[in-house]
């Protein structure tokens, strides 16, 4: 089931310095809650700065949803610290409050009020706003508070300088494209290791139902949590946040050229039953538009191919412009282990299975095979650790195990490591894969297993509680390490005066902006 890597890592092996100086980044979101694990009914902190324009602390779909941002970055430690300073930051802003330390959101009361992000007056900030009014009335508010966190990372120009023989990043544009484009056809066809091992999200909290019914053989305890026994990710399941008739549109990951078309059709292509919501509700606006896509980041994805955007240019066009930069892998739930929801252990398996997808043959993929893929994936998501549990190859009918499917992608994983442990010294790379090679002979090392343990006698919000107080007062007695206090003064006032800077700017009335950005 995994393809020949062997010339390919004999290759890697021949050139190492080819993947010295990869960058990535991560993004972490998580929820303001109450002391009791409520959902907190308080704005956005201003002492934080303005979510608009803060380059380090913002908001997601709500105002209770926080996000942190880390610059881009060369170095594992360096990163995981700076983000960890934002939460240092953050936790002495909070008072009372605290960060759910969880993937499913919190206790939230029948028809509770969750507040939209706001941005301020401006003509962009308004649309924000607009947009998120538009996936509540889609998809429902619950679904938008589940929170994760993504990894974006981008290969050294050195790798494809060695690999595609491109000379720099302009005149190489298509070959790093179709690079970064075998990468996601790999990560679709083998991704599912990823909740697979680090899915903490086994359970839910009853309230997230509302009273509905789920078509999900859940079984119940005492303490009103929902749970599926060998299940990894809830929130990469239909529970979370997906658009049932994306998977109509036919977009496909072979070339960057079909992927940009079919991107921009989806946000073209009318939908009946968001029309059937309407724009306007008692003078109120509904949403941006009627089309499946209200803009092109409404697509739901588990991976993206990306490209940082200039003023006023859409993502798709910004891939047209300077072809694939980075890729942003969105699979990763919170990680209840860590006080700031990720860890070192879980970057460097990420840099090892970017690279072996970056270089694994992937034949191209029809959106036909890209819907089978998905059978492996919700596989793992609802019953990952079930014993025996068997996955497929795109659309045909064997069947393998899961055990030995992973350990054989780990035997290649180990000689990547030992690649990139050649060039910084040590063992870390390596020690993660032996930690996590020992997962697939037993399942209860996974991250879901060791959560399901504790929810079971704790219950979802007894959890995600106790893990909020101790990592509130763990962040809050620890010195800040790269930042400074001053650094995010600094920053505070700046977003602020930055989101002033823009409202004045705005002169044309927000209707007729909003029609000229379709």
């Amino acid at each position: 089931m995994i393809p020949d890597v062997s010339q390919a890592l004999a290759w890697l092996e021949a050139h190492p310095h080819a993947v010295e100086g990869i960058h990535r980044g991560l993004e972490r979101e998580t929820l303001r809650v109450t002391k009791e694990g409520h959902l907190a009914t308080t704005g956005h902190p201003q002492s934080l700065g303005a979510a608009l324009t803060h380059k380090w602390i913002t908001t997601d779909f709500a105002e209770a949803l926080l996000e942190f941002i880390t610059p881009v970055d060369g170095d594992v430690d360096h990163m995981l610290a700076f983000l960890r300073d934002l939460h240092r930051h953050t936790a002495r802003e909070l008072g009372d409050e605290r960060m759910w330390p969880l993937s499913m959101p919190c206790f939230i009361d029948d028809g509770q009020r969750i507040e939209l992000a706001q941005y301020g007056r401006s003509n962009i900030g308004r649309m924000k706003t607009l947009y998120r009014e538009g996936l509540k009335n889609r998809y429902g508010a619950l679904m938008q508070t589940i929170s994760g966190v993504h990894y974006n990372f981008s290969l050294p120009l050195s790798f494809w300088q060695a690999r595609c023989g491109v000379s720099d990043a302009e005149s190489g544009k298509a070959a790093i494209s179709d690079g970064y484009f075998r990468l996601i056809r790999n990560y679709y066809r083998f991704g599912w290791v990823i909740p697979y091992l680090f899915g903490a999200s086994p359970a839910i909290c009853s309230s997230f139902l509302q009273g509905n019914p789920s078509s999900l053989p859940f079984e119940k305890t005492e303490c009103g949590m929902y749970y599926l026994p060998y299940a990894t990710s809830l929130r990469l399941s239909d529970l979370g946040y997906t658009n049932k008739s994306q998977s109509q549109l036919g977009i496909t990951f072979n070339n960057l050229d079909t992927y940009v078309a079919g991107l921009k059709r989806a946000i073209h292509t009318p939908s009946e039953e968001f029309a059937a919501l309407g724009l306007h509700k008692d003078g109120k606006a509904l949403q941006l538009n009627t089309n499946v896509l209200q803009i092109e980041n409404e697509l739901y994805a588990p991976i993206r191919p990306k490209r940082v955007t200039h003023s006023g240019e859409t993502p798709s066009d910004a891939l047209l412009r300077g072809g694939v930069e980075y890729i942003e892998v969105r699979s990763l739930d919170i990680n209840p282990f860590s006080p700031i929801g990720v860890d070192a252990q879980q970057v460097r398996f990420l840099d090892l299975f970017m690279i072996w997808c970056a270089l694994a043959q992937a034949p191209e993929m029809s959106s036909a095979e890209l819907q089978c893929t998905r059978v492996n994936w919700n596989r793992v998501i609802l019953e990952g650790r079930k014993p025996g549990l068997t996955l497929g190859i795109g659309c045909e009918t064997a069947q393998y195990p899961l055990s030995t499917v992973g350990k054989n992608l780990f035997r290649d994983l180990r000689r990547v490591a030992e690649t990139l442990d050649g060039i910084s010294g040590g063992s870390a790379y390596r020690d993660v894969c032996d930690a996590l090679n020992q997962c697939f002979d037993d399942s209860s090392l996974t991250y879901s297993a060791r959560i399901l343990q504790t929810m079971k006698a704790e219950g979802i919000v007894g959890t995600g509680r106790q893990l909020a107080q101790q990592y509130q007062a763990m962040l809050v007695e620890e010195p800040l390490s790269i930042l400074s206090e001053d650094d995010f003064c600094k920053e505070r006032d700046a977003s602020f005066a930055r989101q002033r800077e823009i409202e004045a700017s705005d002169s044309e009335p927000f209707e007729s902006w909003l029609k000229r950005q379709g």
